[in-house]
């Protein structure tokens, strides 16, 4: 599951889950385009990485602004050399219950997680397409996609919302040997994690009752980038611990 020589631009990827793929993706060999709507997060982890003996470069990018994406794929083909791979990574994880749930709240957490997943995925493909060497597009969707949870309506419409896109965008990009999958992260460990483990109802239903760690994620999109995966388009790979097929526990 090498990827040397490949390039990935990878959004969000300034803490957290994100940092966790940069990470997977250099260990691979891949170079990567480390980009974040905060810069200096991104200049962290493009350092660390660096440091690690990795290729990686940081970038400012808005992901729900077009031009911004457009200007990101350029820079990572004109900077690392091609596009090769894009994790769509950047979100917001908001939660709110659904009776105080202001409309503006429910479409500006679309907007961030599921628009801006789909303005990066096409100004990626366009590239793609004019390289004429095919690519990989993952999108990280959540368990919270598959279904629903308390203070979850915006969050949970938006990660399905990512799955349905990632299944469309298969089909469409098929002809072009782009390649896209989705990833459902389950509970993952982060900076923000204050916990040994999951509470009590994530882990009463789960067969690994434990946080996962971002580069359990990173590996997962490692494969799914490689080319191991060939014949694998349009679908959702679990990471969280058997969460969403674990049915009765007792016994």
């Amino acid at each position: 599951m090498q990827l040397n020589g490949r390039v990935a631009l990878v959004t969000g990827a300034g803490a957290g889950v994100g940092r966790g793929i940069a990470r997977a993706l250099v260990e691979a060999g891949a170079a990567v385009f480390v980009t974040d709507i905060d810069l200096e997060a991104a200049e962290r982890v493009a350092g660390e990485l660096g440091a690690a003996g990795g290729r990686a470069l940081p970038f400012r990018l808005d992901v729900r602004d077009p031009a911004e994406a457009a200007v990101a794929c350029a820079a990572a083909v004109e900077r690392l050399g091609g596009l090769d791979i894009l994790v769509n990574n950047a979100g917001s994880t908001a939660r709110m219950p659904f009776l105080d749930m202001p409309k503006s709240f429910f479409t500006e957490l679309l907007e961030l997680n599921l628009v801006g997943a789909f303005v990066c995925a096409q100004a990626a493909a366009r590239v793609m397409i004019a390289r004429g060497k095919g690519g990989r597009i993952v999108n990280i969707s959540s368990n919270s996609g598959r279904f629903g949870g308390r203070g979850r309506a915006a969050y949970s419409a938006s990660k399905a919302g990512i799955i349905a896109l990632t299944q469309t965008l298969a089909i469409e990009l098929a002809e072009h040997g782009i390649l896209v999958n989705s990833v459902a992260p389950g509970p993952i460990r982060t900076e923000r994690t204050t916990t040994e483990r999951p509470s009590e109802a994530f882990t009463c239903r789960m067969a690994l009752p434990r946080f996962g760690e971002p580069i359990e994620v990173g590996r997962a999109v490692v494969w799914l980038a490689s080319d191991a995966c060939s014949f694998t388009t349009g679908h959702t790979i679990g990471v969280d611990g058997g969460l969403t097929v674990t049915g009765i526990m007792e016994g």
